[in-house]
């Protein structure tokens, strides 16, 4: 029981920051400081990216009709059939193009960041870094209009510029989220273009991730193993469809300077619990 609480807690803990600017990775690595599982070390190190699948779930259930490129056609010589929206073609292409920065350095450098970065150390610099990041764009987007305000906007240089911002979230607790959305609103989107565009892009993002992990994990599971991480992506889920709603009806009349002064204060959290314990030990 008190493991599929842990469960329970780091699904929610996944369907807040996923969406959120904050960086559910560096939550997840926080996390696994006091909730970590009695499991399998592959097996953690696989469900920890595995659910995000249930977020990426509340993402195509909200979205489904903007997502969905076919759209019923009924004609009286050919009968009723599908096609292809050109406008949702070409928006699912932009997120192909903004795809492509992180698939060119992530793949062949993800152990290797594994290694390096994810500590709480470098979690800790991350949040407070890109938490004044925030407040520094927000304070300058003040002054400045906003010249995309809907996804069809979107040109094929911003797009690949977006995958080069989403590139900089490689980098535990920077938040792929918060740099895709900072991207957006460095580049002209409003507040809510950019939340949705990092709401599209993560589907195939945190879709293919998701997979290949699974995959390399194989499915070769052991005692409880399959249900905590269903229940893992359930709750997810669900949290998941509050934090998006929250997220969409907060930005309408607030900035991200508060999300900026979350991640400084608890990146100095973090810093200061990890040298106490090292004093104490």
């Amino acid at each position: 029981m008190l493991e599929i609480i842990k469960v329970i807690i780091i699904g929610i803990i996944e369907g807040i920051t996923e969406w959120l600017p904050i960086s559910s990775t560096g939550h997840m690595i926080l996390a696994e400081q006091f909730l970590k599982l009695n499991v399998r070390q592959e097996f953690w190190e696989m469900f920890l990216v595995v659910i995000q699948f249930g977020a990426i779930m509340a993402v195509i259930v909200l979205y489904f009709p903007r997502l969905w490129p076919f759209h019923r056609v009924d004609s009286r010589e050919s009968g009723a059939y599908k096609v292809i929206s050109r406008k949702k073609l070409d928006m699912w292409l932009k997120i192909l193009v903004s795809c492509l920065p992180a698939v060119i350095l992530g793949l062949p450098l993800d152990n290797w960041l594994q290694e390096h970065f994810y500590n709480y150390l470098t979690v800790a610099v991350m949040l407070i870094a890109y938490g004044i990041f925030f407040i520094l764009v927000e304070n300058r987007n003040r002054r400045l209009t906003p010249t995309m305000r809907a996804i069809r906007q979107i040109d094929w240089k911003t797009a690949l510029l977006i995958g080069c911002f989403q590139v900089l979230a490689l980098i535990p607790g920077t938040s792929r989220s918060g740099a895709t959305i900072l991207g957006g609103i460095v580049l002209g989107m409003t507040r809510k273009t950019a939340s949705e565009y990092t709401f599209f892009l993560a589907v195939p993002v945190m879709l293919g991730a998701s997979l290949l992990k699974l995959f390399k994990f194989g499915f070769h599971f052991q005692g409880m193993e399959a249900a905590y991480l269903i229940i893992g992506m359930v709750v997810a889920f669900f949290v998941s469809i509050f934090a998006i709603k929250f997220l969409m009806k907060y930005i309408r009349n607030h900035d991200f300077k508060a999300f900026g002064w979350y991640r400084i204060i608890l990146g100095a959290i973090v810093i200061l619990y990890f040298v106490i314990t090292s004093a104490v030990a």
